[in-house]
């Protein structure tokens, strides 16, 4: 896997690359955040699993020197970098809104509805929903402008928990999944299925009609 990143994985640009690709898909839903952080992720559960297998060569083999990749991705400095854009993209969009984008949105019924569905939660309290729709295609846009007429510490809290679940769920993925199924194009590959399950399954719940309050 090491090797189909190229120089971009053992380089200090990944943080960049996957900071900036965060920061923007609130704007830009069509840029891969989410299989970059897998993919780095996958790169540095490389980098753990290659010291594991170099040192119980070393206990077993007198002499032998494994070779280990000397630059990997560091997985907290990755997950830092992925969750600090993601928040700071959310207030971008918050404050300032995306006029284009509110277009696009407003084009669409099934997104103009869950927008008034998102904006109507932060105000009832149920800003889990917000969480569950960060892993929506466009979701995190349509919360983002869903609440653009809340305040701001009522849209932060959730914005920052999304964050750390989405961050927290994409990088697990791909580094669990790089230990478990080995860090190749199928370990990723699988990684970011379950990443598009999630999603499917988030932009189900926030689309579904809701319902009313449930009666004693």
């Amino acid at each position: 896997m090491l090797e189909s990143l190229g120089s971009l994985a053992g380089s200090p640009w990944i943080y960049a690359v996957v900071a900036l690709s965060v920061l923007f898909d609130v704007f830009l839903p069509v840029l891969p955040s989410g299989v970059l952080v897998i993919t780095a992720a996958t790169a540095a559960a490389a980098g753990t699993t290659t010291v594991a297998a170099s040192t119980t060569a070393g206990a077993g083999t007198a002499g032998t020197v494994a070779q280990v990749p000397e630059e990997v991705p560091s997985l907290l400095l990755l997950m830092l970098c992925a969750f600090s854009a993601s928040v700071l993209g959310d207030l971008a969009a918050f404050r300032r809104g995306g006029e284009r984008l509110g277009r696009a949105i407003a084009r669409s019924r099934r997104l103009t509805t869950a927008q008034e569905r998102l904006g109507g939660a932060l105000a009832g309290g149920r800003g889990i929903l917000v969480v569950i729709a960060r892993f929506a295609p466009a979701g995190r846009s349509v919360v983002s402008l869903g609440a653009a007429h809340r305040k701001v510490k009522e849209f932060l809290p959730w914005s920052a928990l999304a964050a750390v679940a989405w961050t927290g769920y994409s990088a697990g993925l791909g580094y669990f999944g790089g230990q478990w199924l080995g860090a190749t194009w199928i370990g990723a590959g699988v990684s970011v299925l379950a990443l598009f399950v999630a999603g499917a399954l988030a932009a189900y719940v926030i689309r579904r009609p809701a319902t009313g309050p449930a009666t004693a």
